[in-house]
């Protein structure tokens, strides 16, 4: 017996004991699935190294069937992408000046809504909250997703600047661009060019937190068309994306065609490499 459930079970107060076992049970369970989930990884890294099931079980002492189904069931290792046991996704309130009140938009609903349900598919406790008009949000936790751009939030302009190779940058005439400091190539939305198309630009990297602690996942658009993007390419391409960089620090931008009508990606593909961070600073 732990010492930790020592400690809870000689709680007198009913009220108290009921909350820490409470507590105790959903830390528990974070625990075991992410514990499933890096046993299924290694699982997967041998068998992809060359090593038979057989093999596999042999020297870890288990059966051949059960590594099988070690291999097939259990949280997929790729949800780690996202986060390990539990993530916040974070979306941004907007100043409608002209009904002078705080709103969502649409296109952020979506985003926020498609990565929890994303998330949870992938055995992850989910919370959400909301970036204030203000921009200010602590980034110093674990397991954040922040579906924001640098221009309505001090903090996360500040955090994309970590990054090595990408810049957003304002154009000379206004509209805010990204730009590919290793290709001196200029992103820009289609809906800032003339003629107008729709087309968008979105940002997707995994960058330090400010306190050096951790990281955090960010997404951001050059319009709102630009996050859903890359929302749809983390749901359909996430075990590529794992595979490339893991839950190491990069950064990449998708180019996002969408329907002008509902905003809704008809088509999504990164339009320049996925950076990794620790290359692009060593190098």
């Amino acid at each position: 017996m732990s010492d930790e459930l020592q400690r809870i079970m000689a709680i007198d107060d009913p009220y108290l004991l009921l909350r820490e076992v409470t507590t105790r049970l959903a830390d528990a369970q974070q625990e075991v699935t992410e514990l499933a989930r890096l046993r299924r990884r290694v699982v997967q890294d041998l068998h992809a190294q060359g090593l038979s099931y057989a093999q596999i079980a042999a020297k870890a002492g288990l059966s051949r069937g059960r590594i099988h189904q070690i291999r097939h069931t259990g949280p997929a290792p790729e949800g780690a992408f996202l986060g390990r046991g539990a993530v916040t996704v974070a979306t941004p309130l907007r100043r409608d000046d002209e009904r002078g009140r705080t709103v969502v938009a649409v296109d952020d609903v979506s985003s926020g809504k498609r990565l929890e349900d994303l998330a949870r598919s992938y055995g992850l406790d989910v919370t959400s909250e909301h970036v204030p008009v203000s921009g200010e949000i602590d980034l110093n936790r674990d397991g954040l997703v922040v579906v924001c751009g640098p221009r309505m939030s001090q903090e996360m302009w500040e955090t994309y600047a970590q990054d090595p190779v990408l810049r957003w940058e304002r154009a000379e005439d206004g509209p805010w661009t990204v730009v590919d400091g290793r290709t001196g190539a200029v992103h820009r939305s289609g809906q800032d060019s003339d003629p107008a198309r729709p087309y968008d630009v979105g940002y997707l990297g995994r960058l330090s937190r400010p306190d050096g602690s951790g990281s955090l996942l960010a997404i951001a658009g050059i319009h709102t068309q630009g996050s859903l993007g890359v929302v749809q390419l983390l749901a359909n391409d996430l075990n590529t994306l794992w595979g490339q960089v893991g839950d190491r620090r990069f950064s990449t931008l998708v180019g996002v065609e969408y329907d002008p009508e509902t905003s809704e990606p008809q088509s999504v593909e990164l339009i320049c490499p996925l950076y990794r961070h620790d290359e692009e600073t060593s190098g």
